[in-house]
């Protein structure tokens, strides 16, 4: 069905546009910038619909198989498909203000039930498909689940996690149902028109998100139909996507990041989202379908760009227009050595599942190495001082000044308003990471403020050190922890994966940490020299992917305090 556009459309797009004309201006981007006021509206019903009526043909998803295959949905498919979607959930009693786990992969199906549940004004959990049972059941029970979408292949789990939370759910399957599921494939043959109940408030929950869980429990994100939908013009206009790109976000579905870069901003921009959905990951591969289809954007985490830089970057011949990194800081080293190869700079940026992108190098503007860059349009971004709260000028936790209304933050963590207002304290979002900021106003990341630590009375940055110890050859993956020493309080401490090729024995592995001592000592002040490694096949990690450091600094308070010296471990004064 055509919609027309609404006021509400056109505020967006009269800031969408402006943000257009200044691409490369950050000054008159954040001067001129300002959050669009509306008091109702519906991503789907009112911006994606609309666009899809003004330009039904345009690609809007496109997924390349792991066979290479290629398939695309145009605006105009994805809009009528999604109308017949939210026409068959309603058969099944969903309704306005229920909430739906959606735990699918980067199938067309995500697309098309996303949009569907935006249309019935339900609220959408999306979830990650590798949680375990006892995962899921949390999810579910704190959530409070109305049903739950998965693949097939995933059944079994959730059934598990069901009877876990003790919590009666609708349950539909996108693939080969089992009993008592019901099947996705029954939505073609629902009607396809699709009336609204009514309009939209802005300010209703239209999305849930679990945090990674890094540090603690996953905590649960409220946004509303306009924190996420409309706040993500601020992430458009970091990454740089505009009319008829074709946009490459590598992220899992279930993470915040996801809906940033592979929906919400993409739409904005009226571009394409560009799926490659590989079995396993071939940098050359990847660059092979870079340049098959044309990609313009491209936007991948630290892992991705670490392997990219392992192959032969020549052989992408057309790279993009725009890179950029997410998720964590990228090194120094993986930029330069992609600048030497693509002619570009790896931009980066800073967010949160709490807020849409905040802080960012924007396109057009000069990238310090190292630097996450500047306030972003919208974003009233402080620093304060981790003792006294106040605002500080040089170093400070990351924080936003809630007295400037930035629409892009959430509404608050749901169901905990004591948690919700710890995140608000003194008139400021806390978003616990730490950061510098030079004399130009460029925002270097210094880390989590859980994870920065004292070592003989100076303080420590786990990134600063991991930047340095990932420039060697031989190092794919780093985490540096505090491990307690009785002089010094603590000295830093590396847990190290070390490339295929250079594992070996005691002797290999006593050759491999003696030569990134002398690799880190040379490019180290004293003071920030790593005091010990320990050789690991893999680091802890979120399912998102974020290195878990808090379990890291118990396992090594743990063993230091049972005087365990087992391990593969190397310290650099007695090796």
């Amino acid at each position: 069905m055509t919609r027309a556009a609404t006021a509400a459309t056109m505020a967006v797009r009269e800031m969408r546009d402006f943000l257009f004309a200044h691409g490369d201006d950050y000054d008159g981007a954040r001067a001129g910038f300002s959050w669009p006021q509306v008091d109702e509206f519906n991503f789907a019903l009112e911006w994606f619909d609309v666009v899809a009526g003004e330009r039904p043909d345009r690609p809007a998803v496109q997924i390349v198989s792991a066979d290479l295959s290629l398939r695309s949905w145009t605006y105009g498919e994805l809009a009528a498909r999604s109308d017949q979607v939210a026409s068959w959930l309603r058969t099944l009693g969903i309704r306005r203000g229920d909430h739906l786990i959606v735990m699918l992969d980067n199938s067309i199906e995500l697309w098309e039930i996303m949009l569907a549940i935006t249309k019935i004004g339900a609220i959408a959990i999306p979830t990650s498909t590798l949680l375990s049972a006892s995962d899921l059941a949390y999810r579910i029970s704190h959530g409070r689940a109305r049903a739950v979408i998965a693949l097939g292949s995933l059944t079994e789990r959730v059934t598990d996690a069901v009877r876990t939370s003790g919590t009666e759910v609708v349950r539909i399957c996108v693939g080969e149902a089992a009993d008592g599921w019901h099947a996705f494939a029954a939505s073609r043959d629902a009607d396809w028109s699709f009336e609204p109940d009514g309009p939209t408030p802005a300010s209703d929950t239209a999305l849930l998100y679990f945090t990674s869980g890094t540090t603690s429990r996953p905590k649960l994100v409220a946004h509303t139909h306009e924190s996420y939908p409309i706040g993500h013009l601020s992430t458009m206009w970091w990454l740089g996507v505009k009319p008829d790109d074709v946009h490459l976000n590598i992220s899992s579905p279930g993470w915040g990041k996801h809906a940033w870069s592979s929906f919400y901003s993409p739409f904005l921009a009226e571009a394409t989202v560009f799926v490659y959905n590989y079995e396993r990951f071939d940098a050359n591969t990847l660059m092979q379908v870079m340049d098959s289809h044309h990609v313009s954007t491209f936007c991948a985490p630290p892992t991705v760009w670490r392997m990219l830089i392992q192959a032969d970057l020549a052989r992408l011949l057309h790279p993009p227009r725009e890179l950029v990194g997410a998720g964590e800081p990228l090194n120094p080293e993986v930029i330069a050595r992609v600048r030497e190869a693509w002619g570009s700079t790896i931009r980066d940026g800073f967010g949160q599942t709490e807020m849409t992108a905040c802080i960012g190098n924007s396109p057009g503007q000069i990238v310090k190495d190292g630097s996450m860059g500047r306030p972003l349009p919208g974003y009233p971004v402080v620093l304060l001082d981790p003792v006294t709260g106040e605002p500080t000028e040089r170093e400070g936790e990351i924080a936003l000044d809630l007295a400037d209304s930035p629409l892009g933050l959430m509404a608050g963590y749901y169901d905990d308003p004591d948690q919700t207002a710890e995140s608000r304290a003194g008139g400021y979002h806390h978003t616990g990471d730490i950061a510098v900021r030079d004399d130009d106003g460029y925002l270097t990341y210094i880390g989590r403020a859980d994870d920065v630590f004292k070592a003989s009375d100076y303080k420590i940055s786990p990134f600063e050190l991991e930047s340095v110890l990932l420039e060697h050859d031989l190092v794919v993956e780093a985490a540096v922890v505090p491990s307690p020493d009785e002089t010094r309080l603590a000295v830093p401490k590396a847990y190290v994966c070390l490339r295929a090729d250079a594992v070996g024995g005691p002797d290999a592995e006593h050759d491999a940490a003696a030569q990134i001592f002398a690799f880190a000592r040379e490019r180290l002040s004293s003071h920030l020299w790593v005091r010990v490694i320990e050789f690991v096949p893999e680091l802890p990690k979120t399912i998102s992917g974020k290195i878990r450091r808090v379990e890291l600094r118990a396992r090594e308070a743990e063993r230091v305090a049972s005087g365990d010296s087992a391990g593969q471990r190397f310290d650099r004064d007695h090796r």
